[in-house]
């Protein structure tokens, strides 16, 4: 009897104290229970007081329909499966499942590998596959879908064919391609890198060229310097042939000087008579 008492408050604490019937009819003396109130199993259909048609469910059990004799046991999660939401009187456990894999059915009463886009569930039980030719799937563990057969506009054409995790792709023909905007003045990148690199190239030129010029002019001074001339010295010879030019030499010598004397002979003599 204990037992059945702290059992009683449990199930009072956890699912409250609301119990019976919600909906009933009159049958005669008695009254009978088409609905009871949500968490509560029936215990008789009918019966002279609505209040105890209906019960509440024992805890760690449920009951969706309101109209049944029976609660159903909690559900556990084990294995792959992950606790989400705890059981209450009116819904069962709420598991997920760990991180790669998915619920296997609407319940999530198990796990599987979940498909990743571009492959679909197989018959086979926690398997994958690949879309088939013409299908796809871009999304997480889904159907593969067929391939739209046209663009959703006319002044649309296809330009480029689906693949398995991509529908068809669409283009508008008849739009010029745009052009890609010109920056802003302000958004314009610093020039001082490009400076930077210029100058040592700048400085090499100006050295090779500053070289180049003084090479330049000093072979030119070279070429302009006057060569000396070495005076020829000649022997003393007995060819007769040299000494017949020397005594021409000295011959021409004294006419010239007896011309010399004979002109200021005569021009005194002028000054003389004109005296």
């Amino acid at each position: 009897m204990a037992v059945l008492l702290v059992m009683g408050l449990l199930s009072l604490l956890m699912h409250g104290t609301d119990a019976g019937c919600l909906k009933w009819r009159m049958s005669g003396d008695d009254v009978c229970c088409d609905i009871c109130k949500p968490g509560n199993r029936l215990v008789t259909e009918c019966g002279p007081n609505p209040k105890k048609l209906c019960t509440l469910c024992d805890p760690g059990t449920f009951i969706l329909n309101s109209h049944s004799y029976k609660c159903t046991r909690c559900s556990q999660c084990v294995g792959a499966q992950v606790h989400v939401k705890d059981c209450t009187a009116t819904s069962d456990t709420q598991c997920g499942c760990k991180e790669g894999l998915t619920c296997g059915d609407d319940h999530c009463s198990f796990c599987v590998k979940k498909c990743a886009k571009g492959q679909e569930p197989a018959e086979k039980l926690g398997s994958c596959r690949p879309c088939p030719k013409g299908t796809f799937n871009d999304q997480i563990h889904k159907k593969c879908r067929p391939w739209s057969t046209g663009c959703p506009n006319p002044d649309e054409k296809i330009v480029t064919e689906g693949d398995a995790s991509s529908d068809i792709k669409c283009a508008n023909v008849s739009i010029a391609p745009s052009t890609r905007p010109k920056k802003p003045a302000d958004d314009r990148e610093p020039t001082w890198p490009l400076v930077l690199a210029l100058v040592p190239t700048v400085a090499l030129l100006s050295g090779i060229s500053i070289i180049f010029v003084i090479i330049l002019v000093k072979k030119r001074n070279e070429k302009k310097k006057p060569i000396p001339k070495t005076p020829i010295i000649r022997t003393p010879t007995d060819d007769p042939r040299t000494l017949i030019a020397i005594e021409c030499s000295f011959h021409e010598a004294q006419q010239e000087q007896g011309s010399s004397s004979e002109s200021l002979d005569s021009r005194d003599s002028s000054e003389q008579l004109i005296a």
